[in-house]
């Protein structure tokens, strides 16, 4: 299925122009993330292509042509691409066929923020030992394990508790805390049963790590444009089964602690574009790059994803650009510079966001905003997903605060307002 509709024209001197010298941006899934990111990109009049596994995704309402496909069929990505002519490639989702943007990037296709970049974040084996053994990254000790004896051995060289979790997943799925020897088992095979490439059978790596003494998690958007790495004020964040649920901005951190901070913030994106950089492509984009600050005040890099993050959706109030307005910024070749990552409210403000996840079967529907929205400073983006099947996050409430307390619960207050019904 696709659509299409018309769009004024705006050149942009990047990647494989098309004949009308507009700029054409493929996004390869179209979520809540995409939307945004969807809005700022045609707000500088770029023409967007929204591709999801599903009709009428969030970024699909904004853009001016979609297509509905499975985006891990190397075959049906290649024909997109083929067919879409875009400019530049922005992956949004993890589940893709990483050959095929190997593939356009040789085609002087601009794949954000790489066509490299992008198969080494979705892999944690080749990320992990890029940050660690390749950067020299502080990590949590870890071990990598491809049959359950390799785990019980993994297990043994970090000790208990640890955390194991299928190399190629994310967003907690797979996911399991082993406490003692009899938890192996259960959480070999719930990595293999829940990992993004289970359908395609076999056996999957796994990651084994030391179970961090976390005092607590810091999120530091990164952006790298033509004018270089900036980083933006540090985000706290609280989860729940791997999955975000609150975040806020700035995070309240002792100095010492922010410096290695965004230390290892610059060094990972900074590695992450050089190997951009050796394969001739820019290494642009928003990357959300994940720590842990443990117990004692040392700092460990986790993770990075190559494109803005779920918890920093908060900059959507906390900013003067957000981090989607950065992302659209950098990928079109525009400078992004420590002023445009400044926040957007008076020092000793905080601002918070915090997910709505509904429960149920069928359509959803929002009512009681006025009231919901009756506090100052207080915002809401409703997702405008089709459908919820068991549980799926469907909107995010913003507000900011004299401090972070208060401005966390006037954004869980939002939700307590809302009149959320759920219908077939």
């Amino acid at each position: 299925m696709s659509t299409e509709t018309a769009s004024s024209s705006v050149d942009y001197p990047l990647g494989n122009l098309t004949t009308n010298s507009q700029t054409r941006v493929l996004l390869l899934g179209s979520g809540e993330l995409g939307r945004e990111i969807a809005i700022e990109l045609t707000r500088l009049g770029a023409f967007v292509i929204a591709a999801d596994s599903y009709e009428h995704a969030p970024a699909m309402q904004i853009a001016q042509e979609t297509h509905v496909l499975d985006m891990t069929d190397a075959a049906a990505l290649d024909a997109l691409i083929a067919s879409a002519h875009p400019s530049i490639i922005i992956p949004e989702i993890e589940a893709i066929a990483t050959s095929e943007l190997a593939k356009a990037a040789t085609d002087n296709i601009q794949v954000v923020p790489s066509s490299r970049i992008a198969a080494i974040c979705m892999d944690r084996e080749a990320l992990r030992r890029l940050a660690h053994e390749t950067l020299g990254l502080p990590t949590t000790p870890y071990r990598f394990a491809s049959s359950f004896n390799e785990l019980k051995t993994g297990v043994k060289a970090v000790g208990y508790p640890c955390v194991v979790k299928p190399v190629m997943s994310s967003s907690g799925h797979g996911q399991s805390v082993i406490r003692s020897g009899k938890d192996i088992e259960a959480a070999w095979q719930k990595a293999q049963s829940e990992r993004r490439d289970a359908k395609d059978g076999g056996i999957s790596r796994v990651i084994v790590e030391a179970f961090a003494p976390l005092d607590y998690e810091l999120t530091m958007l990164t952006v790298s444009s033509s004018a270089g790495i900036v980083v933006c004020s540090p985000i706290g964040q609280r989860q729940v089964d791997g999955d975000y649920r609150e975040s806020w901005q700035p995070a309240q951190v002792n100095p010492a602690i922010l410096e290695k901070a965004q230390a290892i913030a610059r060094k990972a994106v900074g590695g992450l574009v050089d190997i951009a950089h050796e394969n001739h492509e820019h290494g642009w984009g928003v990357f959300g790059v994940e720590l842990f600050v443990l117990k004692n005040g040392e700092v460990l890099f986790n993770e990075v994803s190559p494109r803005p993050h779920d918890t920093g959706m908060v900059t959507m109030i906390s900013q003067r650009l957000s981090e989607f307005a950065l992302h659209a910024r950098a990928v079109l070749g525009i400078p992004v510079t420590e002023d445009s990552v400044a926040l957007a409210f008076k020092d000793g403000e905080v601002a918070a966001s915090h997910a709505i996840v509904v429960s149920g079967n069928g359509s959803v529907t929002f009512s009681n905003i006025p009231q919901a929205l009756s506090q100052p400073d207080t915002d809401l983006r409703i997702f405008g997903k089709p459908t919820v099947n068991g549980h799926r996050r469907m909107a995010v409430a913003l507000a900011t605060g004299c401090n972070e307390a208060e401005a966390r619960q006037k954004a869980a207050q939002i939700e307590t307002a809302l009149h959320i019904t759920i219908g077939r």
